[in-house]
């Protein structure tokens, strides 16, 4: 018995001096930086950089493949944080996205062709006549995008629509790639107004399935002082879209879509709380409200 347990015990001992020899010759060297990377960064491994996870991430920015602003949930802070582990200046990192949802067809706007009792999925009730709208382009108001959100930024209303927790979202664009009707799309965090309809049929057959649609009129692309709004030709037909780099949300587009198609975000006290801590906002401006639209020269 006693010879047992030394010859046990004799093996064991051999076998972690081997084990202990193995892992220093073996050892793989893990560059410092890409540990310093990965400690700052937010650890989600959402993939929206485009890499695989946190670290893959981290090793592409300390072998220069990838920029100190590539992280989207981080944000400001996180490029910040990288710009000094990296000995360079988030100066230049590029404005947050939020995540917007073109469709406003509620339960009292939109009609419906069946009631849906299946599982609460989207890409499933996709494969029954394109959900239970009349509007082909509409929500299907099941949650598919909410339950893909990895920052819980995305909450069911009891319109069946869904809600975007602007203070939430980190424009990973999960949800984007989530939605099976592709209704959701990324914004500029300073992007105060927007088309909230994906209808691309004719106007007036927009208007008979959802009473809040785009009906294509042009009134916001002719009277835009910006030359920011324009009717644009799709694969399926045309949509009222805004181009983020002219426009000033001066709000002459919303205040004047006959349908309320056009929307804004308010009141502007909120706007600006919500983008205050993601890009720079002059505190003169966000009291005034001034979005140098020009109408008032």
């Amino acid at each position: 018995m006693l010879e047992a347990i030394i010859a046990l015990a004799s093996l064991g001992l051999i076998f972690g001096l081997v084990l202990g020899l193995a892992s220093k010759k073996l050892k793989v060297e893990v560059d410092p930086t890409v540990e310093k990377l990965i400690e700052v960064l937010p650890g989600a491994n959402c993939g929206a950089c485009g890499y695989p996870g946190c670290s893959g991430l981290a090793e592409a920015i300390a072998a220069g493949k990838a920029n100190i602003d590539s992280c989207i949930p981080g944000g400001k802070e996180t490029a910040d944080h990288v710009a000094d582990i990296m000995g360079m200046s988030s100066g230049d990192c590029k404005e947050p996205l939020i995540a917007r949802v073109q469709c406003q067809g509620t339960v009292d706007k939109s009609k419906y062709i069946y009631e849906y009792e299946g599982i609460p999925s989207c890409d499933l009730a996709a494969g029954y006549f394109n959900g239970s709208k009349d509007c082909q382009f509409g929500c299907f108001g099941l949650g598919t995008c909410a339950a893909s959100c990895p920052f819980d930024a995305i909450t069911m209303g009891e319109d069946n629509l869904p809600k975007i927790d602007m203070e939430k979202c980190t424009g990973c664009g999960v949800c984007v790639e989530a939605c099976p009707q592709n209704i959701i799309r990324l914004g500029r965090a300073t992007q105060r107004i927007f088309v909230s309809c994906s209808n691309t049929d004719k106007g007036k057959d927009s208007r008979k399935v959802c009473t809040i649609s785009c009906i294509k009129c042009r009134i916001c692309e002719k009277g835009c002082p910006s030359d920011a709004i324009h009717v644009i030709q799709t694969g399926t037909g045309t949509i009222a879209r805004i181009d983020e780099e002219k426009c000033t949300n001066c709000g002459w587009c919303a205040d004047n879509c006959p349908t309320g198609a056009i929307q804004t975000i308010e009141p502007l006290e909120d706007f600006f709380k919500m983008i205050n801590n993601r890009v720079p906002v002059k505190e003169e401006e966000s009291k005034s409200g001034c979005a140098a639209c020009g109408l008032c020269k």
